[in-house]
């Protein structure tokens, strides 16, 4: 099993261990489960999270709050999406009911009569309050008994994907070059654009030789092993 295939059984296993018997109204009504984030280059990881949320009661009606840019980018830093992007990207995720756009930092009761929200669902790992109100922005629900964990799917998030392309950023610099995006576009000064394509050109001139000898290589191979067996015979 590869590491793929074990990061979604492990998430399949997750969502079975996900549901619990929690104490829910008898009369039809949808239990009222809040999930929340910042959702930054939605992955699988925040589709699993919030499919484990969804789940977590027969009849489930899942809130899932989104934090503004202004406060996002004041306590936890500089997004890829803005809010805008990143609140219709949860729209189009199939376990979610209704998004709360401008979503609170710190989930308080007001919120939660507001919005009329039964349950939290999130990882337990504490998540320091940075605005100074608590020591976990989850603290006050978990205090409540309204607090319900969910479990990350290892292998992916959103600074994992951004530490990919930082990875690999001269490859993909040069892709967007390629398909005509201009260097002020991709805030590249003249020098460093320049330097860029020497260095790839240098690297697909590299590639050629390269291939050029294996080819060389093949054909020295077909000539001289049947000279060597006329060789032999003689």
């Amino acid at each position: 099993m590869d590491g793929s295939e074990r990061t979604m059984a492990e998430g399949k296993e997750n969502d079975e261990n996900t549901t619990r018997s929690y104490n829910f109204n008898s009369n039809g009504r949808p239990i009222r489960v809040y999930a929340d984030g910042i959702y930054d280059l939605f992955h699988y990881g925040h589709a699993r999270s919030l499919e484990q949320a969804k789940k977590l009661f027969p009849n489930t009606y899942l809130l899932v709050g989104c934090c503004n840019d202004e406060t996002t980018h004041k306590y936890k830093g500089k997004t890829v999406l803005n809010e805008e992007e990143r609140y219709e990207s949860l729209r189009h995720c199939r376990w979610v009911d209704e998004v709360i756009p401008d979503a609170t930092w710190v989930i308080t009761q007001e919120f939660l009569d507001k919005h009329q929200i039964d349950y939290v669902a999130h990882d337990s790992l504490p998540y320091a309050d940075a605005s100074g109100s608590a020591k976990d922005v989850y603290e006050y629900v978990k205090s409540i008994g309204k607090f319900i964990e969910t479990k990350r799917t290892e292998g992916i998030s959103t600074s994992d994907i951004i530490m990919r392309i930082l990875k690999d950023y001269n490859e993909y610099v040069m892709r967007n070059l390629s398909r005509g995006y201009t260097r002020k576009q991709l805030g590249l000064s003249y020098v460093k654009e320049k330097r860029l394509r020497v260095n790839m050109g240098l690297k697909k001139l590299q590639e050629q030789v390269k291939k050029g000898q294996e080819k060389v290589g093949e054909k020295a191979t077909s000539f001289i092993v049947p000279l060597l067996c006329l060789i032999s015979m003689g």
